[in-house]
């Protein structure tokens, strides 16, 4: 069986910088948006684009999100000749081994597994961004400048460009040069981290790279710079969409607050849908006490009290007299009676007690930021989590 191209999903990363969030599950499992997980979007990006054959590579915490995966069902990814697979590290026989200890050997790890597929070019994909993008249009311009690796580019600021891989084009177009998070960058053309690869070049540089003691096993790092130095041909593909990577509490707040703008990213476009594996609720119920101004509100939800410039995802109650205020509440959170979120994610299933508050408005301070919940946390009655405060699973606040 021969792919024209297959994706690779890089998707086992602790997300230590989500913290409580991310305590018992791996990042790309993490609830967005209200209805979706973070890794919705690369998933639905394949289908969308026409990829049908998707190798998910797990490591962290990995049974909610294989679970959350299944056979790939609602991405329509449950094709006979393709699908979605879990790979997971693993030793065979006599082998010694660890954990990917990097991007590239993550890839190398499952070499077997890609030439099954004999395809011709494989996309590597990460597992924690938000964006939606056609990865055909990329291919197409892969293939259309003969490049051994195709990388796809957008424009960050100067002060961003620090954070961010960075490329320098020559005169023809071409990558010339690439700086890991420059002091001082050359330009601000920033690495989205989603690479498409001409297999047999990208094969031979993962197989020299994990017999280099020195290398970190790394695509950024090690395999990019490589290429650059041999010469082969790279070729950026200029993104001008909306794109975000979640890695921080700050910037998962920030894209969930983006989504009740229409114009940022476009989640009612019938041409490019987000699927998620949806569970199964009753419709939303608003009582006659509640006020829902600007928020996204999904079902299963029992509200009575006041939402406002909120994400409330399925399952969730905020009772009477309740205020929920530019926050992000996920599956199964109660808000009980004179409770008040504010400036807060709330992690799945917790319980914020009648007349407790979390989170406070932004006040021009230094040390101010969201405060966070982790799942299953359950804030007292009367109690107060100030701003940027982290509780965690099995802690009292």
């Amino acid at each position: 069986m021969k792919k024209s191209c297959i994706a690779m999903l890089l998707a086992g990363g602790q997300g230590s910088r989500l913290y409580a969030l991310t305590q018992h599950v791996a990042k790309p499992s993490v609830p967005f948006g209200g209805k979706y997980r973070i890794i919705d979007f690369p998933l639905s990006n394949c289908a969308n684009s026409g990829i049908d054959t998707v190798g998910v590579l797990t490591q962290y915490r990995p049974l909610q999100l294989n679970s959350y995966i299944g056979t790939g069902q609602p991405w329509d990814l449950d094709v006979s000749d393709g699908g979605v697979y879990i790979l997971p590290p693993y030793l065979g026989a006599g082998e010694k081994g660890s954990w990917f200890s990097g991007t590239a050997n993550a890839i190398y790890q499952n070499m077997a597994f890609i030439e099954s597929y004999n395809p011709e070019n494989v996309l590597i994909l990460s597992g924690d961004h938000i964006y939606k993008m056609d990865y055909a249009d990329m291919l197409r311009e892969h293939l259309a400048h003969d490049a051994a690796c195709t990388i796809s580019v957008l424009q960050v600021s100067l002060e961003e460009a620090t954070r961010f891989g960075i490329m320098n084009l020559g005169d023809d177009g071409y990558i010339n040069e690439f700086e890991e998070k420059p002091k001082h960058p050359k330009s601000t053309l920033a690495s989205m981290g989603v690479y498409m690869f001409n297999w047999p070049k990208l094969r031979s540089y993962l197989i020299a790279d994990e017999n280099n003691p020195n290398s970190s096993k790394d695509f950024g790092k090690n395999i990019i710079p490589a290429m650059l130095a041999a010469g082969e041909k790279l070729w950026p593909y200029h993104f001008q969409g909306y794109w975000r990577d979640v890695g921080t509490i700050t910037s998962l707040w920030d894209a969930n607050m983006d989504m009740l703008s229409t114009t940022l990213i476009n989640l009612y476009d019938p041409d490019w849908p987000i699927s998620s594996r949806s569970p199964v609720c009753p419709p939303t119920y608003t009582g006659e006490n509640a006020r829902v101004i600007h928020s996204i509100v999904t079902e299963g939800c029992e509200i009575d009290g006041h939402v406002e410039n909120s994400v409330l995802s399925p399952s969730v109650t905020v009772e009477r007299g309740a205020k929920v205020v530019y926050s992000v509440v996920m599956p199964g959170a109660v808000i009980k009676a004179g409770a008040t979120v504010e400036y807060a994610i709330i992690g799945e299933n917790c319980v914020i007690e009648a007349g407790a508050r979390v989170g406070t408005a932004p006040d021009g301070t230094e040390g101010w930021g969201v405060a966070t919940c982790g799942p299953n946390v359950t804030v007292a009655p009367g109690q107060v989590i100030p701003a940027a405060a982290m509780i965690y699973s099995g802690e009292e606040a």
